[in-house]
């Protein structure tokens, strides 16, 4: 049997350290094996780390999500690209997190820095597939993604 651990301070400033290190600017934790059901990480997020609008369309792959530090901007997307609602989710506002259906489009924005959040859905992890990337969004890398992050951003304005 594993141990117990914890969750606290110490750890979630190494993952934000993590995160501002990285060319990303993202750090996640596993918390789960890769073979258990149920994945469970902790993911930390600097502002310009660029997440590329996508859903999950298995049946069993409900996410999870909520922030456990800093704020994030969530964007929620039609199929063709419609920005349909926004939140900000931020353990000190109204709302903390969201759990999203399996086929929601959605991205993050980190509104600041050292942002971190939970994340729990069904393993085993799968690569996205390209009906599971929105079409109408720049890839992470591509030309066009520091523009559409922007775009993004500024919807939390």
């Amino acid at each position: 049997m594993a141990a117990p651990r914890f969750l606290d301070q110490s750890l979630f400033a190494e993952l934000t350290a993590k995160a501002a290190a990285s060319p990303r600017l993202r750090q996640h934790y596993n918390l789960h094996e890769m073979d258990e059901p149920c994945h469970r990480l902790l993911n930390a997020l600097q502002p310009d780390t660029y997440i590329q609008p996508h859903c999950h369309r298995d049946p069993s792959k409900a996410e999870s999500l909520i922030v456990l530090k800093g704020s994030l901007g969530l964007l929620l997307f039609s199929d063709s690209g419609e920005l349909l609602a926004t939140r900000v989710l931020s353990p000190q506002g109204e709302c903390a997190g969201v759990d999203l259906p399996p086929g929601t489009f959605h991205a993050m924005v980190a509104l600041e820095p050292d942002s971190l959040m939970f994340e729990a859905k069904a393993g085993p992890y799968e690569a996205l597939a390209d009906d599971e990337r929105g079409a109408w969004a720049p890839r992470e890398g591509e030309a066009g993604a520091a523009d559409y992050l922007a775009w993004m951003r500024a919807q939390f304005a």
